[in-house]
């Protein structure tokens, strides 16, 4: 797809608040949508900090580079937050990289994100800083442990992974919260960071259920456990044949229990936030439904495991999804009574 207007007009006039903001949307509908709830000094720093983290997951997902190549390049991005030669680097470095347009527009332009970053207060670009840098060392980590493509092998290295790509970002949103919200105090803050990492890795675990075969054939990586796989009689190897699809989809059991448990501690880790901070509510209360209809259909399905094949809730039940829990997300009855609806069958509203 082409780039959207307002992102070429932004490049043209090298406004990096205007790129930052035209750019999200063309990269994340759903964050997009978040984003724009939230005010202020925080939504820039979640703008930025997730902008900054969707340049370190395009640089891990880059098809045909070397690991080292990579390494290199995850080297000088996290340089670049105080370094101009090692933006330079990183720049000229990711200009060779192949995917989706906007991801590599985006990435192409870090230096517009980071000139951006660099206008918020001191403390929230130490926050952000911390978590990506976790982030981009943790990817590159197993960008070299996996030359060939990311296989993982057990249960905990999953865990592991997911830890590195997800659980990072619930830690430096609960940490934003408790910087920017007045309504989220020490005691507040120290509640919500015990479930904060199950909050993000939810998301990621259903993410990654859905995607399978787009995983394996796009980014020639297999993020379920060799280990699962070969105790059902199969191995990533053969993950998307069509004789063993059975068993490949039994292979999954443990995985959909665990991003069940991890959602059920999303869903209190919403309930915990005070019903003050309204925007902070907001944001979070779409990704965590679209992730519980999204595993709900899961459960049913085998598509995630066919070539071509991937898991989506209908565009009626987002848009139902999306009014009803902005209605309904300063109510704690209100969000458990939607969960609890969502997880049995589809949400459609009839005029949505």
């Amino acid at each position: 797809m082409p780039l959207p207007a307002t992102v070429t007009d932004a490049l043209a006039r090298q406004d990096a608040a205007r790129f930052c903001e035209a750019i999200l949307p063309a990269v994340s509908r759903t964050f997009a949508l978040g984003i724009k709830v939230l005010p202020g000094d925080l939504g820039q720093a979640v703008l930025d900090a997730y902008l900054l983290c969707r340049i370190a997951d395009t640089v891990e997902d880059a098809p045909g580079i070397l690991p080292d190549v990579k390494a290199a390049l995850f080297d000088d991005f996290l340089a670049s937050f105080s370094d101009a030669s090692a933006l330079a680097r990183f720049t000229d470095g990711v200009q060779h990289l192949t995917g989706d347009l906007a991801h590599l527009t985006l990435t192409r332009n870090t230096a517009l994100v980071l000139e951006h970053f660099g206008r918020l207060p001191q403390r929230t670009q130490e926050v952000v800083r911390h978590w990506v840098t976790e982030m981009s060392v943790g990817m590159r980590k197993f960008v070299l442990l996996y030359p060939d493509g990311i296989r993982i092998q057990t249960v905990d290295e999953y865990k592991e992974y997911c830890y590195y790509v997800a659980g990072t970002v619930g830690y430096m949103l609960t940490d934003l919260w408790h910087e920017h919200s007045p309504s989220i105090g020490a005691k507040r803050y120290a509640i919500l960071r015990e479930r904060c990492r199950a909050f993000a890795e939810a998301l990621q675990t259903v993410n990654i259920l859905k995607d399978v075969a787009v995983d394996a054939e796009k980014e020639n990586s297999v993020y379920i456990p060799e280990e699962l796989l070969e105790a059902h009689g199969s191995s990533q190897s053969r993950i998307l044949a069509p004789e063993l699809l059975s068993s490949n989809r039994a292979a999954l059991a443990q995985l959909i229990q665990l991003a069940w448990h991890d959602l059920e501690e999303a869903r209190t880790y919403l309930l915990d936030i005070p019903r003050r901070a309204v925007s902070i509510r907001l944001f979070c209360i779409l990704p965590l439904l679209l992730a519980y209809a999204t595993l709900r259909d899961l459960v049913q399905s085998s598509a995630m495991l066919q070539p071509g094949g991937s898991v989506k809730i209908s565009r009626r039940e987002v848009k139902s999804l999306l009014l009803t829990g902005a209605m309904l997300a300063m109510s704690n009855s209100g969000v458990r009574w939607l969960v609890s609806r969502v997880r049995r069958r589809s949400f459609e509203l009839a005029f949505a």
